[in-house]
């Protein structure tokens, strides 16, 4: 097992290590939730300064041509598009995870009218199953059925993360997506959980989406993407249809008339000053090697659980090559030990019912890190520190 000094010879070698100085982190804190807001690049502030003094200030409504706010939902997607293994004018950016889903999921079911069952890990992050229930309801005569069942010869679309919130486990994205479209189903891939800290490729997929909070460092709030597979841009409908989704939107013509390609899938006005805030963080991305990136996903999530050893529960695969970016571990009083390690600099987070869960963000998460982190964590359950009553008050966010 490595020691720290061999931890610190490692992140002098470690060929990411340079963009740590890209990032905001506070001195004397291990910030390992990087899967759930990511930390604060240091161009973001000017960046955002930009479009509000700047642009706003200074343009004031010529902004939307002058400042190129009115293409942004289209210029920011082609950046977005190579992290995903998408190409330009495939990806559109705006709205919301959630909303990106209803898009995505009503899209599809309209491109297999006939069928009427929509497959769902009902173990999924909340929004996905929660929006496919709404809006199963809203059509009437839908059935919602399991992933776990393994069956999609009858389904209109399969909505499944590649990475699950919880455990972290990996799915197989080429194996899936080919399994269910021989089926005759379509496929939906939520890419929030692996975006920015993996290899993803959805290329092949029918339609994907992700958010740009996590590991892509886009800011607290920051706007979903979503993904259309070329061959669905002409027959693809647009539940949500916006006036910025419209063929000629300053024509204000009176019926609705869909724009080519991934345009009509744009729905409001951009969100301009967190649109600033995801640009600065895509200037970083530009220059990321993925293939390190991974790489170096793998070794972090190895080392933490080989550290903890058999002080927790391991709830994430011990694979590396089937684990997300997060290491999770189970403990039946998760939320109190999470406190009480965050008291002692070391950030992490808990997901209900037992899991505790640890973000590596390649990027700026280092292999001391990694050491610190775990070692914090066992002092606090050898101890008993955390069995202090203050730390079993929930927050409102945990």
């Amino acid at each position: 097992m490595l020691d720290r000094d061999r931890c610190l010879a490692l992140d002098a070698d470690d060929p990411l290590g340079e963009f740590r100085a890209e990032f905001v982190l506070p001195e004397g804190v291990v910030y390992l939730v990087g899967n759930s807001l990511g930390a604060l690049p240091r161009r973001t502030p000017e960046r955002v300064r930009q479009a509000v003094v700047d642009e706003w200030g200074g343009q004031l409504v010529g902004g939307w041509n002058g400042a190129g706010w009115y293409e942004q939902p289209l210029t920011l997607g082609d950046r977005v598009a190579p992290l995903i293994g998408a190409g330009p004018g495939q990806v559109v950016v705006g709205n919301t995870t959630s909303i990106a889903i209803h898009q995505a999921v009503s899209a599809a079911v309209r491109l297999r009218p006939e069928r009427r069952v929509i497959v769902s890990d009902v173990r999924n992050f909340p929004t996905d199953h929660y929006m496919v229930q709404g809006l199963a309801r809203a059509l009437g005569g839908y059935e919602i059925r399991d992933f776990a069942e393994g069956r999609f010869d009858d389904a209109a679309v399969v909505l499944l993360s590649e990475v699950d919130y919880r455990t972290s486990e990996r799915h197989d994205v080429p194996a899936v997506t080919a399994r269910v479209q021989e089926a005759g189903a379509l496929m939906v891939w939520d890419v929030c959980h692996s975006v920015g800290a993996l290899d993803v490729d959805v290329s092949a997929a029918d339609f994907a989406v992700g958010c740009t909070y996590k590991y892509l460092n886009g800011g607290p709030g920051a706007p979903a993407f979503l993904y259309v597979n070329p061959r669905h841009h002409a027959d693809a409908e647009n539940v949500l249809s916006g006036w910025h989704g419209h063929a000629e939107p300053f024509a204000f013509e009176s019926d609705y008339r869909p724009a080519e390609g991934i345009k009509r899938f744009t729905v409001s006005t951009p969100h301009v000053l967190s649109l600033a805030a995801l640009d600065a963080a895509l200037d970083i991305w530009e220059r990321v090697p993925l293939d390190l990136l991974r790489a170096k996903s793998m070794a972090l999530g190895s080392l933490f659980i080989d550290l903890v050893g058999d002080a927790l529960e391991l709830a994430s695969p011990a694979d590396a090559e089937r684990r997300g970016s997060h290491v999770s571990f189970r403990h039946p009083d998760g939320y109190p030990v999470i406190r009480a390690l965050i008291d002692r600099g070391v950030q992490g987070d808990f997901r209900a019912p037992d899991i505790l869960r640890f973000g590596l963000a390649p990027l700026y998460t280092r292999y001391v890190d990694v050491w610190d982190a775990a070692r914090a964590l066992v002092e606090v359950l050898d101890k008993g520190l955390w069995k202090d009553e203050r730390y079993a008050q929930r927050l409102a966010v945990t």
